[in-house]
């Protein structure tokens, strides 16, 4: 498959609000959340706060990823067919486009931050169990596709520098890449006529907790094709096969 990623920062794409923080939505009801002793640990409440706090302390001109875009991204980098060296990934969290940091800005606490949760998303997909994606908390009348479009243009993000992924053959890629991205307005899609295929028949999530568990089905389902397990037999938490998203029904 050959798809030109969409734009990394569309025009409408929703930032939080001053104050917000992101929040974890809880797991669907049969999402399985199994942890092995082993897993990485999870960052807390304040580690999520300091991280934000540390992101948004990032002086000009530098644009540094937000932590729903960084979630995303990181979920980008790790579907990677082959790991992405830290050193390459590592400067976008700091600034979108790459470039230096400011002399003087202390980053070390931020990187320990965001490699641990590099870590745990890492262990989540390679053993196909639930993560939580950061996303924000849903407004009442906030359509859910948009409040989970920045972790999307984080995912996006990752797939312009990190493109991959996005020239994988594989027909297995193409059904949950169009789920992360029917967030995206079509005009962001216009050459990607496949994915716009895909989009017009699936169904729009109908809360914030399906559209998140899509998010997540989606990055098991590509993992399935870039970092295939040794086994066939599905792991705990997989996801089913399209559940990524409901289909319209065909007239």
């Amino acid at each position: 498959m050959s798809q030109r990623p969409p734009p990394r920062r569309p025009g409408g794409a929703p930032r939080p609000a001053p104050g917000a923080r992101a929040q974890r939505p809880a797991p669907a009801p049969h999402a399985t959340s199994v942890e092995p002793a082993t897993a990485p640990e999870r960052l807390s409440d304040a580690d999520l706060a300091a991280l934000e706090s540390l992101l948004e302390r990032i002086p000009e001109p530098a644009e540094p990823l937000d932590v729903m875009m960084l979630d995303g991204y990181l979920c980008g980098v790790l579907l990677q067919p082959r790991p992405v060296p830290e050193a390459q990934w590592w400067k976008h969290v700091l600034d979108v486009d790459g470039r230096l940091v400011a002399p003087g800005f202390d980053t070390g606490f931020l990187q320990t931050l965001v490699r641990r949760r590099h870590a745990e998303l890492d262990a989540a997909i390679a053993q196909r169990q639930w993560f939580d994606p950061w996303v924000f908390e849903l407004e009442d009348d906030e359509d859910p596709l948009q409040t989970v479009m920045p972790w999307v243009a984080g995912f996006a993000t990752a797939m312009e520098f990190f493109p991959a992924l996005m020239r994988s053959d594989s027909p297995d890629v193409a059904e949950p890449l169009a789920v992360l991205y029917r967030s995206f307005d079509p005009e962001d899609l216009e050459d990607a006529d496949e994915l716009l295929g895909l989009i017009e028949e699936l169904e729009p999530p109908a809360d914030l907790a399906e559209a998140v568990e899509a998010l997540v089905n989606s990055v098991l389902l590509l993992a399935d094709v870039t970092r295939p397990l040794a086994s066939t037999r599905p792991a705990a938490g997989r996801p089913r096969p399209g559940a990524g998203g409901a289909r319209r029904p065909r007239r």
